[in-house]
């Protein structure tokens, strides 16, 4: 329905009104007639009570808050500076983050401002892209707990152009809770820099039942691939790499993944992890690993604890948490009963019995999967420690 001052005339309401005051007409008939409620009509009373001869509906509309010149320039400047990173061909970023600029505004110059408002600003400066129509494709969670699927990965980019040669970021995302659990740059990608990513991940948290990855030749040995014989003896995985010798020695099972497409849940939050820390590596001027480590520890911090994720709906850390809170109780004590009737471990074990080891000096452990428990429970059954 149209406003009020579109459909009547000053003279016909404050001719209803009127009647209404002096006790002609009922308030139902004075509402029906002007096709309003209650509210709105005590409403125009009280501003006819007050002042019959001055009764008017006419309004002025209050203009839109105006951002101060500060925040346009700042706003300004920004997206100028994205879309110079977009045109560098030696950069890995090929769209607008918006949502990463906004960010930056209010950490480093206290500037509170929203997506939609930069938008605007970014569509008049030509500084952005029409959104791509994606292939559809199901997301869901097919764990049932936490631990129970480790995805391990690594990638290899110019992370900042004023650093003299590339790093590699490891990763390690748990599957049910798409928590990055374990995060960091090195300089090679060597198979001892996977073996120090998986002790670091088994050593805080626990031993997770399976660790997915992709067919590297540190993961996986491939025949015709990883072999300079012009006669293949070894088949694939008749032989292991050593970081999966490792693994295997902790109870922990190896699956791997048979395309990139396959490990899309530890790709995305590669993609968001780099598009915003080539931007911070650039605005900072990072030049060195070390720094680009304190940058990486800020963002995943924010990945796990201020973002909630598009699957889940949740923020991973909380949704880590509220699993382990459940399960966590009942895991200590199961715990304690293997630890004390354990007094040794075989060598294949040792590895594997560290991470538990390392939970009795505390009054609770930090964090226990159920599949590390149960893992352990079936080799001791099995009569191997």
């Amino acid at each position: 329905m149209s406003h009020l001052h579109k459909r009547f005339t000053v003279e016909q309401v404050t001719l209803l009104l009127s009647s209404y005051v002096k006790g002609r007409m009922k308030r139902n008939e004075v509402e029906e007639e002007l096709g309003v409620r209650k509210t709105r009509l005590f409403a125009l009373l009280k501003q006819y009570r007050k002042d019959p001869a001055g009764f008017s509906l006419a309004y002025t509309r209050t203009s839109k808050k105006r951002l101060p010149q500060r925040v346009e320039v700042a706003i300004t400047d920004s997206l100028l500076l994205e879309q110079s990173l977009i045109k560098n061909p030696l950069l890995p970023i090929s769209s607008y983050n918006y949502s990463a600029l906004a960010d930056r505004l209010k950490e480093k110059q206290n500037i509170v401002v929203s997506v939609p408002t930069i938008i605007k600003r970014a569509k008049l400066l030509g500084c952005h892209f029409g959104k791509r129509r994606k292939a559809l494709h199901d997301r869901e969670v097919i764990t049932q707990s936490i631990g129970q699927l480790i995805q391990h990965d690594s990638s290899n980019h110019l992370w900042s152009p004023y650093a003299k040669e590339k790093w590699i970021l490891i990763t390690s995302l748990d599957d049910f809770s798409r928590k990055l659990l374990y995060a960091d740059f090195v300089e090679s990608e060597t198979t001892w820099a996977h073996i120090q990513a998986s002790e670091s991940l088994i050593l805080k948290y626990g031993a997770p039942l399976r660790y997915y990855v992709d067919q590297l030749r540190v993961f996986r040995f491939v025949q015709n691939r990883d072999s300079i014989w012009k006669k293949q003896i070894l088949q694939t995985d008749d032989v292991d790499p050593q970081w999966k010798q490792v693994i295997l020695s902790c109870g922990v099972e190896v699956i791997y993944a048979l395309s990139p497409q396959a490990k899309g849940k530890i790709e995305r939050p590669y993609r968001w992890l780099q598009d915003r820390i080539v931007r911070t590596c650039v605005l900072e001027h990072i030049t060195t690993i070390e720094q680009a480590r304190l940058v990486l520890k800020r963002e995943v911090t924010r990945y796990n604890d201020h973002c909630v994720h598009s699957t889940t709906k949740e923020i991973p850390s909380l949704r880590f948490q509220n699993v382990l809170h459940e399960e966590r109780v009942g895991q200590y004590w199961n715990f304690l009963f293997i630890m004390s009737n354990n007094t040794y471990c075989k060598s294949e074990y040792i590895f594997f019995a560290r991470c538990f080891a390392k939970f009795t000096a505390t009054a609770l452990p930090t964090i226990l999967y159920p599949s590390a428990i149960s893992r352990y429970l079936k080799i001791k059954r099995s009569g191997n420690v």
